[in-house]
């Protein structure tokens, strides 16, 4: 029979965690572990929302260039039409401010609802 010294027996113990400890250990681990799935699915997030932003703010910059060149088109064509290109730029002028009065009316439920609603998806998924 082989014994061995009560000192070896109490360092082999200490070494040895307690299931109390194992379970801090492994408790803390996944805590971290879930932080870090967070963290990574809020950039995923971000970065989603952001690479959307900058590719609506493109487009909407070529949509715009484009209405640009067809109002300067138009205002210049009925200028002619009506003997003077003032008068087309006042009538495409005017256009657009009825337009801007109708959309700035319907304001709440055409864009602010749509708007909204594409965020709130957007953030969800």
């Amino acid at each position: 029979m082989s014994t061995e010294p009560s000192s070896m027996i109490n360092e082999k113990m200490q070494d040895k965690p307690t299931g109390l400890e194992e379970l801090f250990n492994k408790l803390k681990n996944y805590a971290e572990t879930r932080l870090t799935l967070y963290k990574l699915k809020a950039i995923s997030k971000v970065s989603g929302f952001l690479s959307t932003f900058v590719v609506i703010l493109i487009l909407l910059m070529i949509f715009f260039t484009v209405i640009l060149c067809i109002t300067i088109g138009a205002a210049l064509l009925i200028g002619q039409w009506l003997g003077a290109a003032s008068y087309g730029f006042f009538i495409i002028a005017a256009l657009y401010l009825i337009i801007g009065l109708v959309l700035y009316s319907k304001r709440g439920s055409i864009l602010k609802t749509s708007v909204s609603d594409k965020l709130i998806k957007d953030m969800m998924d």
